[in-house]
């Protein structure tokens, strides 16, 4: 499509690269932005840049934060006998929600896809390895319940297990083809209380 501007163009291109986000409703998102006062869009560019600028992995869990360690891992009030592994920073975000789990996370960072070519190395999988040091009693996988979750929590329950720690995953409930952040808190609730051991 032609349009009259190639900054506009330009932007319609940058947004339909977000996910979810088509070309019209980029077409749609940049002539709002166009409508709206010089200030407000500075102010939003100006959050964008401080996503890239501020955020940072954490050391210890590999979650996002602005301070390292994050808030969660040096928390004198959770439970570090306990370590939920998930796939992105979005899946902590989402069982938090639920104010029910009060032990450590560690983000993965992606979950195994031969088929994309994501392999152990691909994964902060050394990294949690690390972790188990004896203070971990037990692990809970929370992988997404797809092909890809399904493949990590067997890889990763392989090599869990001959470290002498308990190995559960969250419970059934979660519908399959799902992500962790789409699903609700009662869902997540159910899926922390009902666990099952690996």
């Amino acid at each position: 499509m032609l349009y009259t501007s190639e900054a506009l163009q330009q932007l319609i291109e940058e947004f339909s690269k977000l996910p979810g986000i088509g070309r019209k409703s980029a077409q749609r998102l940049a002539l709002y932005l166009l409508k709206q006062q010089r200030e407000d869009v500075v102010r939003m560019a100006k959050a964008m840049v401080n996503l890239k600028d501020k955020i940072r992995p954490c050391s210890v869990c590999c979650n996002i934060t602005e301070e390292d360690p994050c808030a969660i891992c040096s928390s004198a009030k959770r439970d570090r006998s306990i370590l939920c592994v998930v796939e992105e920073p979005n899946d902590v975000i989402a069982l938090e929600k639920t104010n029910e789990f009060r032990g450590l996370y560690h983000v993965l960072g992606g979950s195994l896809s031969p088929l994309e070519g994501i392999g152990p190395d691909d994964l902060k999988v050394k990294e949690l390895l690390l972790r188990i040091d004896g203070t971990v009693v037990e692990v809970i996988l929370a992988m997404n319940p797809n092909v890809e979750g399904e493949a990590t929590t067997i890889y990763l329950t392989r090599l869990l297990k001959p470290l002498g720690v308990a190995v559960s995953r969250l419970a059934r409930g979660i519908p399959v083809g799902g992500d962790l952040e789409f699903a609700d808190e009662a869902t997540l609730t159910r899926a922390l209380e009902g666990r099952i051991s690996l």
